[in-house]
């Protein structure tokens, strides 16, 4: 079907609605753009990378506060600064721009672990560094917990693949450890899921609901878990 007018332009004169208030009214009932018939494009300049970025950055915030049902594609290019017709040079709809958010704060809570890494030997302690990492992120993008919580719903494929890939990465180094004989044989995949569920479980509590203690302080008493476990140690000289 042919394009009459680009979102946010006029269109063909035939009508007493602009090509903006016709989307506008369309994203009401389905957040999609109807003229949509290709896939969004990457940027191919400087400036097209500020304004996705920029679209990005403000549906975070209208995610994290409105919710995906709550959230808009005009308030997030109201937020954004930028013109509809912006929007739809690089996302065709709101589960579009939905799912790039997830996309791209999995990959920042996976940049911040990464260079927590730096210099960091030891299999416990590379995890407490990440753990550490991951907390002082969520403190400040607390928003982070709503967007993968609704994810579950909205995109279920994003959502796994989230949670796979962090776990897969906690697995990798877990191996690592294990290949040096810093980390017992045989550890792997198991015991990353069981780390991340605790990770991310310590972030709801000590970051979003409550920065009561510090982020160190949080990863040292994790690795200190993670080391000596919770089981009591008995004195040998008490042994029968």
């Amino acid at each position: 079907m042919a394009r009459t007018g680009r979102p946010g332009t006029a269109g063909d004169g035939k009508t007493n609605k602009t090509a903006a208030e016709s989307v506008s009214a369309a994203e009401r009932e389905t957040g999609r753009n109807p003229a949509a018939t290709e896939p969004a494009r990457r940027p191919r300049t400087a400036r097209g990378e500020r304004t996705r970025r920029a679209l990005l950055d403000a549906a975070k915030t209208e995610f994290g506060e409105q919710g995906f049902q709550g959230a808009s594609i005009t308030s997030i290019t109201r937020r954004a600064g930028t013109a509809l017709g912006s929007f739809y040079t690089y996302f065709e709809s709101k589960d579009s721009i939905f799912r790039a958010v997830v996309n791209d704060m999995s990959a920042a809570v996976a940049g911040q672990a990464r260079s927590s890494l730096a210099g960091v030997e030891g299999g416990v302690a590379r995890e407490q560094a990440a753990l550490s990492a991951f907390l002082r992120f969520v403190r400040e993008h607390k928003e982070v917990y709503r967007i993968i919580d609704e994810a579950e719903f909205v995109d279920a494929a994003a959502y796994r693949a989230h949670y796979e890939t962090t776990a897969g990465r906690i697995a990798e180094r877990l191996r690592a450890g294990a290949a040096t004989g810093d980390l017992k044989p045989g550890i792997g995949e198991l015991q990353a899921w069981a780390i991340m569920g605790m990770n991310v479980f310590l972030g709801l509590r000590y970051a979003v609901w409550s920065d009561e203690m510090g982020a160190e302080e949080i990863a040292d008493m994790a690795s200190d878990l993670l080391a000596n476990g919770i089981a009591a140690r008995k004195d040998p000289r008490e042994a029968d």
